[in-house]
């Protein structure tokens, strides 16, 4: 009789890496996700082995990473569940490409204000040297090729690696990711893991916790972390809905100590007695303004408030707009916050070139396809309203010989990633999305999005055309408008004016601009931020344009929540 081997050891042999299981395979930018981690995201199926680097080939201790054994999953010598092993090829198929990546445009960032509010906030840096980040995340910085910070991460770091809080609105594409990702990472490394008796069980208990409102985000916030713990002994896992949950139990089960996910799927492995939150030193809430206006309100307050969650734990929230009813809200989870703005809060990259066209309902179409012919290369992003106009128009495009594929919420989760791949990898170049597509997705070489039907509010519009000009790179957005839109006039009119975009004479003409008034939700008009720290009271806070490496304080406009004052800094 053979001997028995345990279902989690029958893949554990040399050689190449067997074939992963359809439904989980996703790129994130130009770096493949594979890697010495497998891919531990919910959709597929199941990690990869490599050899003796294979976290299920056996090798835990020395510098081994974490086996598993009949007890459950071993964790390496630092505490945590990811290998600390180097992989030739995991390690080529993660950063091999990002040594060739279009990359970010830094000069681009130069002159773009920072402004900070709340107690004793840390200075700003200029270098990744200068933040003092753990050896073994500066390890992995530098393998993908990232020579300096974005303006995001050059406070998000230092106000991180000080214990602070922070509520950062940074523009989109401008690196808001790494941003919270550094410092939750270079923490770890250096505090460890809570330690818990757990009295065995199933239980899974991550140090780290990161919530996206969608599942397109939680994939991509995966991706990047999987990058940035490569060789640090931290593992990352990913769960969400869609995807088979039996699977993800199982990612679980082999050890976990970064957890990204969306709060359903989230508060229903909580409720089958599956994740436990009493280890989590690190919580971030991504897009956090959406996770909080779309509904997503009570499951946050029951993860953070009626679980075992520890309330001294470190408390970061991101996003691209944050206004001020937002923050009220939000300031619930958050003990003596730095607030941080980075650019204009909500406005769009100035790499955008935004153009408005007045355009009727039965004309889209055809301007759609005499705009498509003009195309010679590049993807193309085209967001419509409802999901039956989505199936509509890759349908009218399709047939019109142009290679169409499209993403929304009545779609599966195996037919949005497949959509997805399809457009990233360019074999349709045009992707029709409700906004289940305008937050999270970063995808390389989208020139244009096209707003074939506009939303409901300006800051949806910021988030959609956010899909291109990413990272310093240029892009265009161009939006169809008529009568229907006339709520959005006016605020489309004053970010038009602010990012020195041309504003069409009908603009005006639709009767909703007057000139005076309160401006954007939740922000002051005329402010190259666009809203400030709530606590500051309107009154506080100013911010200048120093030029180059320049901190100048001011005294802040108090009104309560620790608002004492306000630095502001142009990089």
């Amino acid at each position: 009789m053979s001997k028995y081997v345990p279902p989690h050891m029958r893949n554990a042999g040399g050689g190449d890496a067997p074939p992963r299981s359809s439904g989980g395979s996703r790129n994130f930018s130009s770096a493949p996700t594979s890697s010495a981690f497998g891919d531990r995201r919910g959709g597929g199926g199941g990690g990869d082995s490599y050899g003796d680097n294979s976290r299920f080939g056996g090798g835990g201790g020395g510098r081994g990473g974490g086996g598993y054994s009949s007890r459950g999953p071993t964790k390496n010598e630092y505490g945590f569940y990811g290998s600390l092993r180097e992989d030739p090829r995991a390690e080529q198929r993660i950063f091999g490409e990002a040594k060739s990546t279009t990359g970010i445009n830094f000069d681009n960032y130069d002159d773009i204000p920072v402004e900070t509010s709340g107690m004793d906030i840390p200075e700003g840096i200029n270098t990744f040297e200068e933040a003092n980040i753990h050896p073994r995340l500066m390890r992995t910085i530098e393998r993908s090729s990232f020579t300096r910070p974005t303006p995001v991460q050059k406070y998000s770091m230092p106000i991180g690696l000080a214990g602070r809080d922070m509520m950062a609105c940074a523009q989109t594409g401008s690196g808001k990711t790494g941003g919270f990702l550094f410092p939750t990472i270079s923490m770890m490394l250096s505090n460890g893991p809570i330690e818990l008796e757990t009295f065995g069980g199933r239980k899974t208990f991550p140090t780290a916790l990161i919530l996206a409102p969608t599942r397109e985000l939680a994939s991509q916030i995966y991706d990047e972390a999987i990058k940035f713990c490569y060789c640090t002994g931290i593992q990352p896992v990913c769960v969400y809905g869609g995807a088979n949950v039996g699977t993800q139990l199982r990612e679980l089960e082999r050890g976990c100590d970064l957890l990204v996910a969306t709060p359903g799927r989230l508060t229903d492995l909580i409720e089958r007695g599956r994740i436990g939150l009493a280890g989590i030193n690190f919580l971030v809430l991504d897009e956090a303004d959406r996770m909080l206006d779309m509904g997503f309100e009570p499951q946050i307050r029951r993860i953070v408030e009626q679980e075992d969650m520890p309330r001294d734990r470190q408390t970061f929230m991101f996003s691209a707009t944050f206004p001020k009813e937002i923050q009220r809200l939000a300031s619930d989870f958050l003990d003596n916050y730095v607030f941080l703005t980075v650019g204009r809060v909500g406005s769009a990259a100035s790499d955008i070139t935004q153009t408005v066209e007045y355009v009727e309902g039965p004309d889209k179409t055809p301007f759609l396809i005499r705009f498509l012919n003009t195309i010679e290369a590049g993807l193309v992003l085209v967001f419509v309203e409802t999901k039956r106009s989505a199936d509509s128009l890759e349908h009218t495009l399709s047939v019109e010989g142009f290679p169409t594929t499209s993403i929304h919420g009545d779609r599966s989760q195996w037919e949005r990633e497949e959509a997805l791949q399809s457009f990233r990898s360019g074999r349709t170049p045009i992707l029709v999305a409700t906004d289940v597509a305008a937050r999270g997705l970063d995808i390389s070489n989208v020139l244009y999005v096209i707003n074939y039907d506009m939303p409901g509010n300006i800051d949806d519009y910021v988030h959609r055309i956010g899909r291109t000009g990413r990272a310093g790179n240029t892009g265009t957005a161009i939006s169809l408008i008529n009568e229907r839109n006339a709520n959005i006039a006016r605020e489309l009119y004053d970010l038009l004016s602010e990012n020195g975009q041309p504003v069409p004479d009908f603009l005006v003409s639709l009767g909703t601009y007057r000139g005076g008034g309160k401006g954007r939700r939740g922000g002051g008009g005329g402010s190259k931020f666009g809203g400030r720290d709530y606590r500051q009271g309107g009154g506080g806070g100013r911010d200048r344009q120093t030029g180059g490496h320049g901190n100048t304080s001011y005294g802040g406009g108090g009104g309560g929540g620790g608002g004492g004052g306000s630095r502001s800094d142009a990089w």
